[in-house]
């Protein structure tokens, strides 16, 4: 087992599962704070919960709770999460503050992998990557979650980045920071919501021993930093990209002309795209977030069987 950082508030499951060896698949907490409405952002954590334990693994939801940085969370610790006000979204550079002031804190994609690379966790399963923001050519706003795909040791499943970002800048920053990423089972990088882009993907890989062993290359050969591995939507649950276009456009210029920028944008567009598609696109999110957790299980075991 690998020296879990001190600071962490391991379960008593995740605390076994390490010791033990046995598979974990960590799990963020900002896309049950802030990125679904309640209740479904704890229907939605529960179940997928549940979907790893039955493919063979450990989930290891991870926040901070009174400062205290938790990987794994019991029932009231994800009701907490999903229904109070008081709970702040939290990247890597807002660790330190949560953490001395005692408060309550989600874990963006960029802080879930710090924290789980110091619990020895080395696959997470997320919803969609942060990344290039349209107009970031102007505002620098560009996602932590890339610069943490340069440095930290986990490799992240996702549904793609969120089709709200510029995915062609968001595909050549992670290309200028030497991130592997990966599409599975597919040619083209999905975009989140839907199953195409328009972009290519840079690399195929086609079961999950196939993953584990890049994963296991990659960090033999001292390339530090993670792999993004893309999974694509379930064809039946997709909005495709030519409904989801005109809908983005919408929710942007909505943002634009309420003047959020920043780390609430996001948040605010998801939520706009759910009330402009009558909840089409919460139930995608959800089935996507389903879909991922079963692969990750997946991985992870191939990875611990290595």
């Amino acid at each position: 087992m690998t020296a879990v950082h001190p600071d962490l508030v391991l379960s008593d499951e995740v605390a076994t599962a390490l010791r033990d060896r046995t598979p974990v698949v960590a799990l963020e907490s900002t896309i049950i704070s802030h990125g679904m409405p309640y209740p479904q952002n704890v229907e939605m954590a529960t179940d997928v919960e549940q979907i790893i334990r039955d493919g063979g693994a450990v989930p290891a939801t991870i926040a901070l709770l009174d400062g205290r940085p938790h990987v794994g969370l019991d029932r009231d610790s994800l009701e907490l999460l999903a229904s109070s006000s008081e709970v702040a979204k939290v990247s890597v550079r807002d660790l330190p503050y949560i953490v001395a002031r005692g408060l309550h804190g989600a874990t963006t994609v960029a802080a879930t992998m710090r924290l789980a690379a110091l619990a020895g966790i080395s696959v997470f399963v997320t919803g969609g990557l942060g990344g290039v923001h349209r107009g970031a050519q102007q505002t620098f706003d560009i996602s932590a979650d890339l610069t943490e795909l340069s440095l930290t040791n986990v490799a992240v499943v996702s549904a793609g980045v969120k089709s709200i970002l510029d995915i062609g800048l968001t595909l050549e920053a992670l290309e200028t920071l030497g991130v592997p990423v990966v599409a599975y089972g597919t040619d083209e990088f999905p975009a989140f919501f839907s199953r195409e882009s328009g972009y290519q993907a840079p690399m195929r890989l086609d079961t999950p021993a196939e993953v584990a062993a890049l994963m296991a290359a990659k960090w033999r050969l001292g390339l530090t930093g993670g792999v993004s591995l893309v999974n694509p939507i379930p064809e039946a649950d997709e909005v495709p990209e030519s409904e989801m276009a005109a809908v983005i456009e919408q929710a942007l210029s909505d943002m634009e002309a309420a003047g959020i920028h920043g780390k609430d944008a996001t948040p605010f567009l998801l939520g706009r795209i759910v009330e402009i598609t009558g909840g089409a696109s919460l139930t995608a999110n959800i089935a996507l977030v389903r879909n991922n957790a079963r692969l990750g299980a997946q991985i992870a075991t191939a990875y611990a069987a290595l």
